[in-house]
């Protein structure tokens, strides 16, 4: 809770918000599919729902649509967690990794140091 309140009251879009960079980017220069979730995050607190879909679409939509099906499955009395869904999983995220460092590419967090 703590976090989120950080999050919320400062401002990761600013260069002077401290938080420790992503490792991801720190190595390799490229971003992660998880890049540009802090800024999304302080985005939605802000009710700016336009500017967090710039910063990380994938976690924006994607999160919310992995819990409600795990929901479903759960009250369904389905195993939510096997072989398929880490594949589908994995397969998106490196796929939006790949999309979203391409050269051109539109939907960027607002400042790529962290």
């Amino acid at each position: 809770m703590g976090a989120l309140a950080y999050v919320g009251l400062g401002n990761p879009h600013s260069p002077g918000f401290v938080f420790p960079p992503c490792p991801f980017l720190t190595m390799t220069g490229c971003l992660c599919p998880a890049c540009g979730g802090l800024r999304m995050t302080h985005d939605l607190l802000h009710g700016d729902l336009a500017a967090a879909f710039v910063d990380n679409p994938f976690v924006l939509i994607g999160l919310p649509l992995l819990l409600a099906w795990m929901l479903l499955r759960r009250f369904q009395g389905k195993p939510t967690a096997n072989t398929p869904v880490f594949v589908v999983v994995i397969t998106a995220a490196v796929v939006w990794t790949v999309a979203r460092n391409l050269p051109g590419f539109p939907l960027v967090p607002t400042i790529l140091d962290g």
